[in-house]
């Protein structure tokens, strides 16, 4: 059932990995971890489908969910690093749009830690608008924020990709997808997408997701509370993926925060130059200063939109006792929905990359848990 190779030492992973079937549920699934650029464990098994027909293989290809926002803070802090962005200027300077509502004032340091009070849209999209980035972003400019920004901070669950995502494409001229191609994932030969071309569809496994999520109309009688955090997940309906997440729309288009696809190799290769500050093989994607601010923390407390305590830095989900990334202060990444997670801890030398293919606990993750305790129990 388990394909892949294991260092002796790091055993405890590979017994982890194959409890997680036999014990946790997991379906189809690959992880991959390395130490100090080395790859340690580089596993995989089960299946790519409910149907059982292809096992998973190590270049197997998944929809990663809010994965993918740990790409976008590398791509801001990249662009940071090289004196196109500055963190500290309002969003407005780059997308002129945004300056109406109370915006005129919200940076881009606000922005990308979650305090731009941004995180759903009021008005009532057409269902799959999400696959039209100009109808997404031209609604988002045109927002009036939740909660004063700068006054807190609540999780952008699906704007955050395309409200970063617009700045990125103004200062660049690409789009986040031929920016994650051209500045990441080219140089360091790393399989991750947003905006999947069709020509790799055929690797992709399908995602599991039991009891799709609601996509009635928006229910009358909310606060408006409520309503935000209903409307981060569902306006417009599929915005999170629910009912369209196997389709070939969905994979070819790009919607950042949450249709960013790759394997468990592809997204360890991206945290282990994030480990070793930007770096890896000799091949430089960050500029180390603007790393570190990346990954500096932000926001720490109750979160506005999930309710529960959340912490960021620029983008980058920051570890913390509630939901860790290992067992030191260091670690940074970001978790997807169902489990996925892609994150490093610099202290440690430790990158890991994790693709699971079903819906599970988004909060407290049983089998990513288990793997992050047998990886630093080896260390």
């Amino acid at each position: 059932m388990i394909g892949g190779t294991c260092d002796p030492r790091f055993e405890p992973v590979r017994a982890a990995f194959y409890e997680n079937f036999t014990q946790r549920g997991e379906t189809g699934a690959a992880i991959c971890v390395t130490i100090g650029g080395r790859v340690v464990a580089d596993l995989w098994g089960g299946w790519t489908s409910a149907a059982k027909v292809t096992r998973w293989q190590p270049d197997t290809l998944l929809n990663l969910f809010s994965v993918g926002k740990g790409w976008l803070a590398l791509l801001a802090a990249q662009l940071t690093g090289t004196g196109l962005l500055d963190t500290d200027a309002p969003v407005a300077r780059y997308w002129r749009e945004f300056a109406v509502e109370g915006k005129q004032a919200v940076t881009l340091r606000q922005l990308l830690s979650h305090q731009a009070g941004v995180p759903a849209l009021r008005r009532k999209m057409l269902p799959n608008a999400m696959l039209d980035w100009r109808a997404m972003t031209g609604a988002i400019a045109a927002e009036r924020p939740w909660w004063p920004p700068g006054t807190a901070h609540g999780y952008h669950v699906n704007t955050f990709g395309f409200a970063v995502g617009e700045v990125l494409r103004r200062v660049s001229g690409r789009s986040v997808g031929a920016l994650l191609r051209e500045q990441v994932a080219g140089p360091l030969g790393a399989d991750v997408h947003i905006g999947l071309p069709r020509s790799e569809h055929g690797r992709v496994a399908e995602f599991s997701w039991p009891g799709q999520l609601p996509q009635d109309e928006e229910p009358a009688g909310r606060s408006d509370d409520e309503l935000m955090g209903y409307n981060a997940y569902f306006n417009p309906a599929g915005l999170s993926g629910s009912g369209v997440v196997n389709t070939a729309r969905w994979r070819s288009a790009e919607v950042p925060s949450a249709n960013g696809h790759g394997s468990a190799r592809g997204i360890a290769r991206v945290y282990a130059a994030l480990a070793a500050g930007g770096i890896a093989d000799g091949v430089r994607v960050v500029d180390p200063g603007a790393l570190a601010d990346a990954r500096s923390e932000q926001v720490y407390g109750r979160d506005l939109v999930l309710h529960r305590p959340s912490r960021f830095g620029l983008g980058f989900q920051l570890t913390q006792p509630e939901r860790p990334m290992g067992h030191g202060q260091s670690g940074f990444g970001h978790f997807g929905a169902g489990g996925s997670l892609g994150c490093c801890d610099p202290e440690a030398g430790v990158a890991i990359g994790y693709a699971t293919g079903q819906m599970g606990p988004r909060w407290q993750n049983p089998r990513n848990r288990a793997l992050l305790d047998a990886i630093y129990a080896c260390l």
